[in-house]
């Protein structure tokens, strides 16, 4: 449910950019994936439908660590944290939060499994802007902010994300606990993948602005992180835009404060 509710937020978020008004030319883009966590991040990268692919779709960050990516001119697609990541016996990988079931360090195609934070781009998009954002639509797993870098004025080149610990603050029916029987939450899921429900989903019924609208439980997502996606119909306070920038996504932005 939480896998198919992301899909239908991403067509969603992009809904209102033509397709005649896509530009494939252009400049590469550079994503720097930074880790300030106090803990090792295992980041995945999954391309949009009919966009390029990636010369990675997963790597590991060490505490500190930063890798840059050369991202291909209108790209779109996602980016998000793996944590608590280990090879089982038989040499499979797998992690707690945000796997993607690939069974290996890179994705190969594969998206997050919820909870989990990600960053959503599509690039050179209506009149050569870049359309960014950061979504908690499908739960949370670990801080991340988009920074953008030498953009040329075009759009508002905003810097967006959600840099709090919400695992720390998330409600009780939420929470996903750690593997090891820690009671301490390694993950936030939304109110849709707990609960699966139609009005937390903004599905059947309530599959319209006008029918769906905040929950409490996005709300509380919402007053953490006022820039991120907190449910389906959060576009107005959470797309952004910028031209011809690089971009600098960080894990755990606070962490070193």
């Amino acid at each position: 449910m939480g896998q198919l509710r992301f899909e239908y937020k991403i067509s969603l978020t992009y809904s209102f950019i033509p397709n005649s008004l896509f530009l494939t030319g252009g400049n590469s883009t550079t994503f720097t994936i930074l880790n300030q966590c106090d803990y090792t991040v295992w980041p995945g990268l999954l391309s949009g439908a009919g966009t390029s692919q990636l010369s990675t779709t997963g790597f590991v960050l060490e505490k500190g660590q930063s890798n840059p990516i050369t991202i291909p001119p209108g790209w779109s697609g996602r980016i998000w944290g793996r944590t608590y990541c280990s090879h089982d016996a038989t040499g499979r990988f797998t992690c707690a939060t945000a796997d993607c079931g690939s069974g290996t360090v890179e994705c190969n195609g594969k998206g997050a499994v919820p909870p989990a934070t990600l960053a959503e781009f599509t690039l050179n998009g209506a009149n050569g802007l870049d359309f960014y954002d950061v979504s908690l639509v499908d739960g949370y797993n670990v801080p991340m902010l988009i920074t953008p870098q030498d953009g040329t004025g075009g759009g508002n080149c905003t810097t967006t994300g959600c840099a709090t610990d919400l695992n720390s603050e998330c409600p009780s029916e939420l929470r996903v606990a750690a593997s090891d029987g820690n009671e301490k939450s390694v993950a936030c899921k939304s109110a849709c993948e707990a609960f699966g429900d139609a009005q937390y989903c903004c599905s059947g019924e309530y599959g319209s602005p006008n029918t769906c609208g905040p929950s409490s439980y996005s709300q509380f997502f919402k007053s953490s992180c006022p820039q991120a996606y907190s449910y389906a119909y959060d576009d107005g306070t959470s797309t952004f835009t910028c031209t011809a920038a690089n971009y600098l996504i960080t894990f755990c932005p606070l962490s070193d404060r």
